[in-house]
């Protein structure tokens, strides 16, 4: 009689996965090593996944979910004040770099080992970006409508630029997550540059 599927067994492995991925790389794991991981037989991830792409392609879409719901947790137009405003954007910044410094293996499955695997996985990867390129453009344009920023700011091409900063902030922090004076400098420039360089100019 085949064995029926134990609930929680599929997000364990996920985490196994998670875990074993960003430390030897995509390519060097094997579902062994996945197995091993658990203290399971190779048999039993496959109840759950055809095979170690499968496997790949959970992770990724758990890891930028967990990205996305960082990201999306404030209402882009929550800001009346200029204060709120920049409050907003250094907690957003900070919730990021937490989570990467928390869990470095997210950083470099994201930025790094899984976003290209093959072309769907690329593909989903870049979509994800764009989804967060449309969140940061709606913070944005919210700091044009309120009068915090530049009035002819191209925010699509600008929350791109933005979010370029971020992630390439956060992929250092992965690397060095007991770094918080890093984490901290990242958003500092982050914020300053937004601030400073996008402000509206003064009446």
């Amino acid at each position: 009689m085949a064995r029926t599927a134990e609930p929680g067994r599929r997000d364990a492995i996920l985490d196994a996965a998670h875990t074993v991925f960003a430390r030897k790389g995509y390519t060097a794991a094997s579902i062994a090593d996945l197995a091993g991981e658990l203290g399971i037989g190779h048999g039993t991830v496959y109840r759950y996944f055809g095979n170690k792409r499968d496997v790949a392609s959970a992770v990724l879409d758990r890891a930028l979910a967990r990205i996305a719901e960082v990201v999306a947790a404030e209402l882009p137009d929550a800001t009346g004040t200029l204060a709120e405003y920049r409050a907003q954007v250094w907690r957003i910044g900070h919730r990021l770099y937490e989570l990467f410094a928390a869990d470095p293996a997210l950083g470099r499955l994201v930025f790094f080992d899984l976003a290209t695997v093959d072309d769907d996985l690329r593909g989903r990867h870049r979509e994800a970006l764009d989804r967060f390129a449309d969140f940061t453009a709606a913070y944005l344009r919210n700091g044009v409508d309120r009068g915090f920023l530049r009035p002819d700011l191209d925010v699509e091409v600008t929350a791109r630029v933005v979010n370029g900063m971020v992630f390439e902030g956060a992929a250092q922090v992965a690397r060095d997550p007991a770094a918080l004076e890093l984490r901290d400098a990242w958003i500092r420039a982050v914020v300053t540059l937004m601030f400073d360089g996008l402000a509206a100019p003064t009446p």
